[in-house]
């Protein structure tokens, strides 16, 4: 089984080897929550083919070998980032968030694709250009992976925020979310997927079995300014891109999640607060300000937090639910491409045109607290 191969191709695997759908989901719903295949309640020689049962070994080592840990990262902040190795020997960030105030749930954060084809001004990711996408399987792998390496650490949520542009590898991101929100014991409003606003993300994800919540990378109320910080990014009028998010959060009931990278004398300023408020007001809406992760070599700073909490706060008396939220792994100059950049991985020569993405990663902080 080659590491590259899509879910479907697991699949049509497993019935060659006599697997009906019970049989089918239960490998893959095993596989997804890191438990042995010959485990659980029932035998597996009660009620699994031959063929299939004399396969299992192999497949389930080559189905673990779809993504290795090559090396991993703790934050002070209890968040770990993964330095995920792949069959070809590249390699993608994803990082285990930690549980949101209370309970002991975790969140992951996974990547889509080998670097982005984006051209974010701000985006480590994005300066190396894009290599190749992910398979839906090595997408899928890396809640495997994750589930692992750190057993006593329950994932309930995935976040599609790490490296790539979910929307430029569409059919694979929603081949791997319906197997996440099917047999990887995750709820679907706990399923997130976030774009710079890719048209198709609006036309296909309503008509999944599987409908994710949505996160738009929006960073500023100003057309203008936008298209100079997402250069590749659909040219959406804000207005126009928030009244695409709010359809589809009412048909989904899940509130949109607008992704706002905070930078000092960009777009932290009371005229972008005025204009969040003219969006938003009304919408089924959160807003998340994402205080920015300093990459050396890139001129951008991150506010004061008292700016930050500050801008918060003025959201929050005039009516826009805000959550203000603190990049993880800065302790450990891991933001998002720079654990693969220091592996020495190399770049491609010259992305494409395509939409950008912000990379972000993220975990919930108190609103008026200093990160510790």
């Amino acid at each position: 089984m080659p590491m590259h191969l899509h879910i479907a191709d697991i699949r049509q695997q497993l019935r060659a080897l006599g697997a009906a759908p019970p049989h089918e989901a239960r490998v893959l719903r095993r596989w997804l929550r890191a438990q042995p295949q010959d485990g659980g309640r029932r035998r597996i020689e009660d009620f699994m083919p031959l063929p299939l049962r004399r396969a299992l070994p192999e497949l389930t080592a080559q189905m673990s070998g779809i993504a290795r840990l090559q090396s991993q990262h703790p934050g002070a902040d209890g968040s770990v980032r993964l330095l995920v190795a792949l069959h070809d020997g590249q390699t993608v960030e994803s990082v285990l968030l930690p549980p949101q105030r209370t309970g002991r749930a975790y969140g992951l954060c996974i990547s889509t694709q080998v670097g982005c084809a984006v051209g974010c001004v701000f985006c480590m990711t994005g300066t190396g250009g894009l290599l190749r996408q992910l398979s839906s399987a090595e997408i899928a792998a890396q809640l495997v992976l994750a589930r692992s390496t750190f057993p006593d650490r329950p994932v309930n949520k995935v976040v599609f925020m790490g490296m790539g542009e979910p929307a430029h590898n569409l059919d694979a991101v929603l081949e791997a979310i319906d197997l996440l929100g099917t047999q990887g014991d995750i709820g679907h409003k706990n399923l997130v997927f976030s774009t710079v606003g890719d048209a198709r993300v609006f036309e296909r994800l309503p008509l999944q079995r599987v409908k994710p919540a949505l996160a738009l990378s929006l960073h500023t109320t100003k057309a203008a300014l936008r298209a100079e910080l997402l250069p590749r990014a659909p040219r959406w009028e804000p207005a126009d891109l928030v009244e695409a998010g709010e359809r589809y959060a009412r048909a989904t009931g899940y509130p949109i999640q607008y992704q706002w990278t905070l930078m000092a004398g960009v777009n932290d300023g009371d005229d972008e607060v005025d204009g969040i408020v003219r969006l938003l007001t009304g919408k089924y809406a959160l807003m998340n300000l994402i205080p920015y992760n300093a990459v050396p070599g890139m001129p951008w700073q991150r506010p004061s937090w008292e700016r930050a909490a500050a801008m918060a706060r003025a959201l929050h008396q005039r009516g826009v639910l805000t959550k203000l939220r603190h990049s993880a792994g800065q302790d450990v100059d891991a933001g998002c491409g720079q654990l693969r950049a220091r592996a020495g991985q190399p770049a491609a020569a010259a992305p494409p045109p395509a939409p950008a993405v912000s990379t972000v990663v993220i975990r919930l902080h108190p609103l008026a607290a200093k990160p510790g």
